[in-house]
């Protein structure tokens, strides 16, 4: 015997794409945001390299431009934000070795929506705690 009706057809397929569709956009969403994080830090760690080579910054003042970037980025918990400075690092220009600064900055990253689904197939899962996006950034020293 052959169905002819076809009601409750389209219903069906909705109910069938529509997890698919939401949970692709929702990646989207989500992978968007932590690219536009990313780019926030390297900008704070680029911050923080061009103070560190200043001649005799200010203790604390690197630190304190990196915050101030993350935080005018919006970045919630920009205070739990690792920056370590290195003013003794070296850099090869021109054949010669110069000293340089480099600037790290660790900041821990979650995902809204996709770490809580990942804590619900696995509550085990790696991708269910914060991400560390990681930043460096190394410039010349001037000259003092």
């Amino acid at each position: 015997m052959r169905f002819l009706d076809e009601r409750g057809t389209a219903m069906l397929e909705a109910a069938l794409t529509m997890p698919l569709i939401l949970l692709v956009s929702i990646g989207i969403f989500e992978f968007g945001r932590g690219y536009q994080t990313w780019q926030v830090v390297t900008n704070a760690a680029r911050e923080g390299a061009r103070v560190s080579v200043l001649p005799n910054p200010a203790p604390g003042a690197v630190e304190a431009r990196v915050r101030k970037y993350m935080q005018d980025g919006q970045l919630p918990g920009y205070a739990t934000a690792t920056v370590t400075v290195n003013r003794s690092a070296t850099i090869d220009v021109g054949g010669n070795n110069v000293t340089a600064s480099q600037v790290n900055v660790d900041y821990p990253f979650t995902f809204i929506a996709l770490q809580p689904v990942a804590k619900l197939v696995d509550k085990n899962s790696t991708v269910a705690g914060a991400v560390t996006i990681r930043a460096s950034a190394i410039m010349r020293n001037e000259a003092q």
